[in-house]
């Protein structure tokens, strides 16, 4: 049974999981508002380089071994789109690439993602020391993302077995409402031979959705719950991650989810569903393993 802790710092609240015990990691609460990772990263191991992206709820993965590390001494520019590169002659600062998850395979790298209801996912290989994290909200769920990052990570030697996969607090199932369409998007990557709503042709979308929120709903712990407005669901995103990890050949004692949902826990959490701002949680890890400084 995997279990979830609490510890301070400097006088603020994080989490950490007994599954990633082989990693510095933690789940931070909004007490650590605004403080970046360049400055937190002094949490988990102060002699780590810093790595985060600009997050644009995609499926992208990055190799953070391939990115310029964050300097604490500098503010990060956001990349723009139509500027694939960084112009060195124009600043010293460090740019942030387009992405939602970032891996590495270098020893003492810390990689963050920042979540305000979507999923914050680590993933540590207790064989290589390699790690992930990535940002899941229903979209990058719909898109497969947390697959695409164990993929990464399988092309550099991970095995299935020795993945250790923790998804921090998010905005639970039974409080998350969206659309069907919505609900059927997500849940259609779960689902053998099923293809998307089809967007361009109404009725097809219609007929589609409900087809498929019929299979969702006959699924033991399905991800789907009920909602009494129409045209409305309930959608558990970090059990359809679950359930995409099941199908990758993850086995339940390899995952672990938090108890704690973002949106029933305002002491604790920013929640953008219950109060649209732009303020975030972040999550980080430490490859290399907890003991390799």
């Amino acid at each position: 049974m995997h279990t979830w802790h609490w510890h301070t710092w400097q006088g603020a609240s994080y989490l950490t999981c007994s599954l990633l015990k082989d990693w510095a990691h933690g789940f931070l609460t909004q007490q650590f508002w605004s403080r970046p990772p360049e400055a937190l990263v002094d949490m988990l191991r102060p002699t780590a380089q810093v790595y985060r992206v600009k997050q644009v709820h995609g499926d992208r993965v990055l190799n953070a071994s391939a990115l310029e590390p964050m300097s604490r001494l500098s503010s990060p520019r956001e990349k723009a789109p139509e500027s694939p590169t960084q112009n060195s002659t124009a600043s010293a600062d460090p740019v942030l690439s387009e992405a939602d998850g970032l891996f590495t395979t270098d020893t003492n790298q810390a990689i963050w993602v920042c979540t305000a209801d979507c999923t914050p996912v680590l993933i540590g290989d207790i064989a290589t020391g390699q790690v992930a994290a990535v940002h899941a909200g229903w979209r990058g769920t719909a898109a497969a993302i947390v697959p695409k990052a164990i993929e990464q990570l399988q092309a550099q030697g991970s095995q299935i077995q020795d993945l250790r996969i923790a998804m921090g607090p998010a905005i639970a199932g039974e409080v998350y409402q969206v659309s069907t369409t919505v609900a059927a998007q997500v849940g259609a990557t779960i689902l053998p031979d099923t293809g998307q709503p089809d967007p361009v042709n109404p009725q097809a979308t219609l007929a589609d959705t409900e087809e498929i929120l019929a299979q969702l709903r006959q699924l033991p712990n399905s991800p789907i719950l009920d909602d009494p407005q129409p045209g409305r669901a309930r959608l558990d995103v970090r059990r359809v991650n679950a359930m995409q990890l099941e199908q990758l050949g993850i086995e339940p004692d390899q995952v672990a989810i938090a108890p704690y949902c973002t949106y029933q826990n305002p002491e604790l959490f920013f929640s953008y569903r219950r109060q649209p701002q732009k303020k975030v949680q972040w999550s980080g890890i430490v490859s290399g393993g907890s003991d390799d400084v």
